[in-house]
């Protein structure tokens, strides 16, 4: 009753019910007979169940594949695997059982689970039925289990084992005997508490039991009655005999075996509601920072650092195996697979962390991004990732350097993080380059070839239209045919993109700084025939599929957008897309595998999320709405994300909020401002500032004056975030020239406007302990209501 209680208020909140699935071989009878039970208990709680019966010729590999799909299902959140397997193939049962997702082992059977409860973690693992529902009987009867002498007899791994293991947890001293076990009687006698699990009838009778001892009875036995010759069901213990001497007595049947079944529908309860707060799953281990002063430089720091392989955090963070494609040891892809299997769950704490508007040499976004995920996780011990932007190496071998964060802040390992990563910018520069050729090679043709050469060209004889021509077709207004039908006008407006080349909006992409690309001419091959043309190289993260890579939620929905891309202009001053050139399917192919969002770690072992590189002044400037999405949905509903803006708020922050926010549907629950000294002053009329220049005396100095006329900018910038309604929190980056006078003004001052809270991070030289009070403030503000907004309608007129 308390269960279908539970199930009936879950239905009320969830968009999906329990579900177990029982998977079964072959028709053995008695296995029918409980499977049939267990159906039916389900039924009446209101858990989804279904039975997955596979016929005697089921061999072993098609098991596991039947387990391995389970596994995925996310409408499934427990499984059973019906023992003894009923094959006429040879199955090991073992590597069967541990086929099972640890987190959907509702028979708690697996090595992981049984192994847990072994070493006395009970708390993180799933408790066998019929051992657990022996102990809720055992303590029903108000007996108390501290101290008192228990008997365990039987040693199997589903009850026998188990059930020692729980005693011993309850503080009992317990003797495991079996069928073989010397002198039985006499142990039995000795025991205040009696389970009996062997197959065996009556090998425990009622001279054998203490008198007013508890005596749980977990035996099935088929006896044939000597009086009816009919069939009956016994136990292990002769219930007669016993039940004269003991204080407490399980009958057969309807004692442990209905009992089991009620655990079976705990458990898978039990493991549908830590699937809406996964983070309650998490075990994750971190990474001690052997901190040095002065602090070296980032790259012998994350040197030092040894990582952990990256399969163990995604286990620790309940990510699947079979959801990791590794690149190396300490990376790895996610598979969009994860976004539906925790649809159900309820979502993380979503934190921006963006900034005041920097000097060139940038003010500590990244870092404080990275040090207060660290701090979050590894020193308040709440579940927490990291989302960041892929770094692009033009910025990575110039003067601003990489984007891991800085000192004991940093993503790692950060030659890995900075220098292709997982090649998405290589396949962005390809589909970006792909583009590119074929609008010169579309240039080239259209003057080249006559307009019925060009349209069988473009449409061979026989051929019917593709996906990407039917589009165009529909664009142009061409009612819908086969390119027989027609005629020479239509033809024409088809094959014709007449693209203007004064128009051409879209650059060739190199991921590298490279100054005598700013303005190159091409075309002049002889093959080219003299058709040459002024043009330029940008720079990879400048490319248009960055952005929209950033923005997709899905494969389906990237290739709309890439489709829609604006490439150039006709001469009728039409726009011609990537769509008109009909390589949107071939760009979407080459992206598919940088949809997939990068894992990493933090160097105190915390998890990162690495996908996308927008600028935020061309651009939005975010990362992944993709990777906002898994990370919410992984730490779970107590857990926090932390995901960085690019620029100022006014740019990337802004384009966060009213760009970000509304394509995802996601909303945020506080922001995080990071701020200097060093860009306070600035903005209050200090020197320039320079890369590579040496730093004027008013930035190392106490300038009380100085930082107090730019404080205004950061009164501004708070007010940038309010108009969102979420809580802003100030986050001041010390740096080893600011005096705590000067970092006070800054506090006292971002309080006194409004600012929820500001607190002196010093995560670039202590790591996630430097960024603990902003951590705490952090966590406080989530608990605020946030009134989050747009500051405009798309309806709007510009």
């Amino acid at each position: 009753d308390d269960l279908k209680t539970k199930v009936d208020i879950l239905k009320k909140t969830q968009v999906r019910n329990p579900g177990l699935a029982i998977v079964q071989v072959g028709d053995r009878p008695d296995s029918n007979s409980y499977i049939k039970m267990k159906l039916k208990a389900a039924a009446e709680i209101g858990i989804d169940a279904k039975h997955v019966k596979l016929s005697k010729e089921t061999t072993e590999m098609e098991v596991i594949d039947a387990l391995e799909s389970l596994n995925q299902d996310r409408s499934v959140h427990g499984i059973i695997l019906q023992l003894p397997l009923d094959s006429n193939c040879p199955i090991n049962e073992d590597l069967c059982t541990n086929t099972i997702d640890i987190s959907k082992d509702v028979d708690g059977l697996t090595e992981m689970n049984r192994g847990r409860l072994s070493s006395g973690d009970s708390s993180k693992c799933i408790i066998p039925c019929t051992p657990k529902g022996c102990l809720q009987l055992i303590q029903s009867t108000g007996v108390t289990l501290a101290g008192r002498k228990a008997v365990v007899v039987g040693r199997s791994k589903i009850v026998g084992i188990p059930m020692r293991d729980l005693l011993l947890l309850k503080n009992c001293t317990v003797t495991t005997c079996h069928s073989k076990t010397q002198k039985l009687a006499e142990e039995v006698r000795s025991a205040d508490i009696v389970v009996v699990a062997v197959g065996k009838a009556g090998i425990v009778t009622g001279d054998m039991i203490k008198p007013g001892a508890v005596v749980i009875d977990c035996g099935i036995n088929h006896v044939t009655d000597e009086t009816t010759g009919a069939k009956r069901l016994v136990g292990d213990v002769d219930y007669e005999s016993a039940s004269k001497v003991a204080g407490f007595i399980t009958p057969v049947p309807g004692g442990v075996g209905p009992m089991t079944v009620a655990m079976l529908m705990e458990n898978t309860v039990e493991c549908f509601t830590k699937s809406l707060n996964p983070s309650k799953l998490w075990n994750l281990r971190y990474l001690k920072l052997n901190r040095i002063l002065p602090v070296p430089s980032d790259s012998e720091i994350s040197l030092a650092q040894k990582p952990r392989h990256i399969k163990k955090i995604a286990q620790e963070i309940c990510i699947p195996e079979e959801m990791l494609e590794l690149y190396g040891a300490y990376k790895a892809k996610i598979k969009l697979d994860l976004l539906t299997t925790g649809e159900e769950t309820k979502l993380g704490n979503y934190v921006l962390v963006c900034g005041i508007t920097p000097t060139p040499l940038g003010e500590g976004k990244s870092t404080t991004t990275i040090g207060l995920s660290q701090s979050l996780s590894a020193h308040l011990h709440k579940a927490t990732i990291a989302c960041i932007r892929q770094p692009s190496m033009g910025p990575t071998f110039g003067i601003k350097g990489g984007a891991a964060g800085g000192g004991y802040s940093q993503v790692m390992p950060m030659d890995e993080f900075n220098m292709h990563l997982t090649g998405d910018i290589h396949a962005i520069a390809t589909a970006h380059n792909l583009v590119a050729a074929a609008i010169d090679t579309r240039i080239f043709h259209e003057s080249t070839q006559s307009d019925e050469a060009l349209f069988n060209r473009l449409c061979p004889a026989g051929v019917p239209f593709p996906a990407v021509m039917v589009r165009r077709l529909e664009k142009l207004g061409i009612p819908g045919r086969s390119p027989a039908e027609m005629g020479p006008e239509e033809r024409v407006k088809f094959a014709r993109l007449n693209i203007d080349p004064a128009t051409i909006m879209w650059n060739r992409v190199l991921d590298m700084n490279d100054r005598f690309l700013r303005k190159a001419t091409i075309g002049q091959s002889p093959t080219e025939k003299n058709m040459t043309r002024e043009t330029k190289w940008d720079i990879t993260v400048a490319s248009e599929i960055m952005a929209v890579l950033a923005l997709s939620t899905s494969l389906a929905d990237l290739k709309e957008r890439i489709g829609r891309i604006v490439v150039a202009n006709s001469r009728d001053n039409v726009p011609v897309t990537i769509d008109d050139l009909g390589v949107t399917g071939a760009c979407t192919a080459l992206m598919k595998e940088a949809l997939k969002p990068t894992l990493m770690q933090t160097l105190e072992g915390s998890p990162v999320l690495v996908h996308a590189g927008p600028f935020a002044n061309i651009a939005h400037g975010n990362s992944s709405i993709i990777a906002d999405q898994m990370a919410l949905r992984l730490v779970g509903e107590e857990g926090f994300v932390c995901t960085e803006a690019g620029f100022g708020t006014d740019i990337g922050g802004e384009k966060f909020f009213d760009i970000k926010c509304r394509y995802s549907g996601l909303k945020p629950n506080a922001a995080v401002l990071v701020c200097t000294v060093r860009a306070l002053k600035m903005h209050g009329g200090g020197p320039a500032v320079t890369p590579g220049g040496k730093l004027a005396a008013e930035y190392c100095q106490e300038n009380l004056e100085l930082l107090e006329k730019g404080l205004a900018h950061l009164t501004k910038q708070i007010e940038n975030v309010q108009q969102f309604g979420v809580p802003c929190l100030v986050a001041v980056n010390r740096f080893h020239t600011d005096t705590d006078a000067e970092l006070e003004l800054v506090c006292q001052h971002a309080r006194a406007v409004g600012a929820f809270d500001a607190q002196v991070a010093e995560n670039w030289e202590k790591g996630g302990e430097g960024a603990v009070g902003l951590a705490e403030s952090v966590v406080r503000a989530c608990k605020e209501p946030a009134q989050f907004k747009f500051l405009y309608e798309l309806e709007q007129p510009l």
